[in-house]
């Protein structure tokens, strides 16, 4: 990026807008809070409730330190051992009391943390000293170079998939089959397998799914059914080529694709020539495994991205080598504004919290602001209040932050809880895939006769692929269905449905998402869905991951050795709902 020449202005999108986002205007009754902050101001006007009344005296919870985890290398030289260490839990004190007091005596709403302003109403940006902390992070550390003039800007949103709805719903118009002209319909272009809720989110406002195909690093650029072939030779029958795209770059859910800085490059590309927005769903983020480059051969893959060549856009560092050593979002080549990134608290936190947010360019994020005003107005206040007491600390004698000192985290300690989270799922990614790396071929002995002597032989048969994931919290399986005996003599759907229940039986018990979940298409569903699993190593125990992964190495391969389709009809017909019911009739 050149840095001696003045940054672009982003481009004005409000031609994508929709009919009513272009409607609406400002709420009157937000608009109006700006004179509630004038000191000593008699109050008669706003229709809040009295904080009196409010029934919580203060929010406390013990929380964690944020060095209680042991990371890993962000370069690593070696290949992942096939034992590795356990997480480390830190000596001594391993938590710390967070208290958020009904009051504070802090004047500075941007630092002012309290039930008294929390839990009242308040402004669709978000809670002020959450909004301004996360603005601050996101613009220096997490995206120190966009690229256009000014800077991006965010605004808290009750988790992606609210974020996502949001997005859609400010920049596409609904389409009723039937109702409306077929060359009046757009769409969103995804990954030919993505995460569902995104499809289901899109589907009801009438938007066309045009799905991508995908390799071991993402979506695809060149060849049949890429971006670029799908784009260039848009069939106009079929209405308005695509002014949307859907993706999740690290750790894709469900294939655990990572997209290198240079393909990021060449997908940008396209969608600034065809004018296409960028809906970048990003909540792994900080779960980016470089020992995954090495694998099993200890070789990094000319495919993939290597750990030293990763990010290649950083003029600017974050200020933290952990951040830095990070594949960077779409937001750092966003020449044109053209990026909405959707961040979460669920990964990094909790799922229940139901926080996260949207960094764009300012002129959107005002659309998307006026939504939130007339929608969810902003995240809970209960859960705002106590992240921002964890992580920026007390900012009055009455409150307890994280940390030893009770002072907070910061923003030190912030980063270094991501680099814990990092370092604890990736030791169970090594785990996981170093058993599959093992198991996934079945290894048959046997002799063979030749007319002097009987010769002894080893026959392997491959029953399923998978690339080491580079970031997230998902293996993606390729079943070699092809190899089983049973291959000619049934349908490749029931072959695949018969392994997934075998996989469920009383001997096994592992339950795995079949890639039929994330068809994005039924086309897609149909013709290749049935050859694909989704694995997932970060909702079990620790403990369990091994077991469990040898569970599953263990039911592949009894599956193989099944050679009546008897075998497979006897299974299907005790299938889960015939097991639960004797369980819990038991």
């Amino acid at each position: 990026m050149d840095t001696t020449s003045s940054p672009p202005e982003p481009l004005d999108l409000s031609h994508h807008y929709s009919h009513v986002t272009k409607n609406r205007g400002s709420s009157a009754v937000k608009d109006f809070y700006k004179y509630f902050r004038i000191p000593n101001i008699g109050n008669l006007a706003g229709g809040l409730p009295n904080n009196n009344y409010f029934p919580f005296d203060t929010l406390e919870g013990a929380a964690a330190l944020p060095d209680r985890f042991k990371p890993t290398p962000n370069k690593p030289v070696d290949p992942p051992t096939n034992s590795p260490s356990r997480p480390r839990v830190t000596s001594g004190l391993t938590t710390s009391r967070v208290v958020v007091p009904k009051t504070s005596e802090n004047n500075d709403l941007l630092r002012r943390i309290d039930l008294k302003s929390a839990l009242q109403y308040g402004t669709s940006q978000g809670y002020p000293p959450l909004y301004s902390y996360l603005r601050q992070f996101a613009r220096e550390n997490m995206h120190p170079n966009v690229p256009y003039a000014g800077g991006p800007e965010i605004i808290l949103t009750c988790g992606s998939t609210d974020g996502f709805a949001k997005t859609i719903e400010a920049l596409s118009d609904i389409w009723v089959e039937g109702q409306d002209r077929v060359e009046d319909q757009t769409g969103i272009v995804v990954e030919e397998f993505c995460y569902m809720n995104a499809i289901q989110t899109a589907k009801p406002r009438g938007l066309r799914i045009d799905p991508i195909k995908v390799d071991d690093e993402g979506m695809k650029v060149a060849g049949e059914g890429g971006l670029e072939d799908v784009l260039k030779n848009w069939d106009k029958s079929k209405g308005k080529r695509p002014h949307l795209m859907y993706t999740v770059t690290i750790g894709q859910n469900p294939t655990g694709a990572t997209l290198s800085v240079g393909r990021r490059k060449e997908i940008y590309a396209l969608c600034s020539r065809y004018d296409i927005i960028i809906v970048e769903d990003d909540p792994y983020w900080y779960l980016q495994y470089p020992s995954a480059n090495n694998g099993a051969s200890g070789l990094p893959s000319p495919a993939r991205a290597t750990p030293d060549s990763r990010n290649l856009n950083v003029p600017k560092s974050s200020g933290y080598p952990f951040l830095d050593s990070l594949v960077p979002s779409y937001l750092s080549v966003d020449t044109d504004g053209r990026v909405v990134r959707l961040d979460t608290f669920s990964k990094t936190v909790a799922p229940g919290c139901r926080l996260g947010w949207i960094t764009t360019q300012p002129a959107l994020c005002e659309r998307l602001m006026r939504i939130t005003e007339c929608s969810t107005q902003q995240p809970s206040g209960f859960v705002q209040s106590m992240i921002a007491e964890m992580i920026m600390g007390p900012q009055n004698r009455n409150g307890r932050g994280g940390g030893k000192d009770d002072l907070g985290w910061k923003t030190d300690g912030w980063v270094r809880w991501l680099e814990g989270l990092r370092g604890n799922y990736e030791r169970r990614m090594q785990t996981m895939c170093s058993i599959f790396e093992e198991g996934k071929q079945l290894v048959k002995a046997g002799r063979r006769q030749s007319i002097s002597q009987e010769w002894s032989v080893v026959d392997t048969v491959p029953m399923f692929d998978f690339a080491w994931p580079l970031g997230g919290m998902f293996i993606w399986i390729r079943l070699n269905l092809e190899t089983h005996p049973l291959w000619k003599k049934t349908t490749h759907e029931k072959l695949s449905r018969g392994l997934w229940v075998h996989l469920t039986t009383p001997k096994y018990l592992v339950l795995v998402a079949p890639g039929s979940l994330f068809a994005a298409t039924e086309k897609i569903r149909e013709q290749k869905s049935f050859s694909y699993m989704r694995i997932c190593f970060a909702a079990v125990d620790e403990e369990d991951v091994a077991p469990m992964s040898h569970r599953f190495v263990a039911g592949l391969k009894s599956f193989w050795g099944k050679k009546k389709l008897d075998d497979i009809d006897d299974n299907m017909a005790n299938d889960v709902e015939h097991r639960l019911s004797a369980f819990h009739m038991c």
